[in-house]
């Protein structure tokens, strides 16, 4: 049977909307059940830890049984969590139950869109990227006051987007049993240990510097906006460009390049979102890399790198350098770091699907 989407774009556009509906219910009521100070600070600690580890292991459970329907549990726990912040007293409670929502949602979009891909890595990039925009929506939407019903229906919205992009991922289930076995990136001539390990430490640090690349100018809403539109234009194209001029040059030549941007523009706006976009380039090379030495298992690939960004942001909550010159310093050496990581972790760029 000819597939009907040879690359498996369009299952990235149907997951990214999937995603931005996900990350604006989660936020929207993070800001809207939390305040601010100590609160809204304990909540996204117990969030980033309760909606990144779990995927690995949920990442498992859904690469052995296809069958469990992720997305659509996804969304109706992040609706039931939606729905408990109005009906308890106790918030923690429904926190969990959307992190748990999330996790399916990321976990159901990562086996579409991963084993539709044909050995791409745009599917997963435009994937991924809708998160960025939906956690500045969620932030908007409760400013502007939206009530949470709203929220609960844009969830049902998403219904029809998993419904359409999961018939592509039982579809290429149905031409392979290693759906997977096109993605070739990683060295060759070193372990697959060694690889996960290098792609994870990536992925720590680029969930690290999100928080901590000085950025000074970031003191208004438009501006929050457009760090966050930033970072996910480069997600997104990351995957695209890789796509076109190879996985080993784009990582390495989006690494370097973003290093003078991130360390000039802690006072100047643009030279920092370019900085922001070339460092965000890296998410689906890692995730690429790490699928190439588990391809049949795409979900746990994924979980580790959302284990990865938790690692990275963890520390943010309790430490963080104050000063433009200590975050410059740490930022040049672990993008040095990276680079050498990324090019012992990648194989020659090579003729791929």
């Amino acid at each position: 049977m000819e597939p009907r989407m040879k690359s498996g774009v369009g299952v990235g556009f149907l997951y990214a909307y999937v995603h931005f509906v996900t990350e604006v219910v989660c936020f929207y009521a993070l800001n809207a059940c939390f305040g601010s100070g100590a609160g809204l600070w304990i909540a996204f600690l117990i969030y980033d830890l309760l909606a990144f580890v779990p995927q690995a292991p949920l990442g498992y459970l859904a690469d052995k049984r296809q069958s469990i329907p992720f997305g659509l549990i996804g969304l109706v726990l992040l609706a039931a969590g939606l729905s408990l912040f109005y009906v308890t007293s106790v918030p923690y409670l429904p926190l969990v139950v959307l992190c748990l929502g999330n996790c399916c949602t990321h976990i159901s979009g990562a086996e579409a869109t991963l084993r539709t891909a044909n050995g791409k890595l745009a599917p997963s990039a435009i994937f991924v990227a809708g998160g960025s925009f939906g956690v500045i929506t969620g932030k908007l939407l409760y400013l502007a006051n939206v009530p949470f019903w709203a929220l609960i229906l844009l969830c049902l919205s998403a219904v029809v987007f998993v419904l359409y992009g999961d018939s592509f991922r039982t579809e290429a289930n149905a031409r392979s049993n290693i759906a997977c076995k096109a993605f070739s990136y990683h060295r060759k001539t070193i372990g697959a240990a060694a690889v996960i390990v290098l792609c994870v430490f990536v992925v720590a640090v680029r969930g690290y510097m999100g928080y901590g690349i000085p950025t000074s100018w970031k003191k208004t809403l438009l501006e929050t906006v457009l760090f966050f539109c930033a970072m996910g234009l480069g997600k997104g194209l990351g995957g695209v460009l890789a796509d076109r001029f190879g996985v080993r040059r784009t990582a390495i030549a989006s690494t370097v390049l973003a290093l003078p941007f991130l360390l000039a523009g802690d006072q100047l706006i643009l030279v920092s979102l370019i900085g922001v976009l070339l460092f965000s380039m890296t998410m689906s090379i890692t995730l690429a890399v790490l699928v190439s030495v588990l391809p049949r298992h795409p979900g746990l690939a994924f979980g580790l790198t959302t284990i990865g960004l938790f690692c990275g942001t963890a520390p943010i909550f309790f430490f963080r350098f104050t000063t433009v010159f200590a975050n410059s310093v740490l930022i040049a050496i672990l993008t040095v770091v990276c680079v050498i990581a990324l090019f012992c972790a990648i194989g020659k760029d090579e003729k791929h699907g």
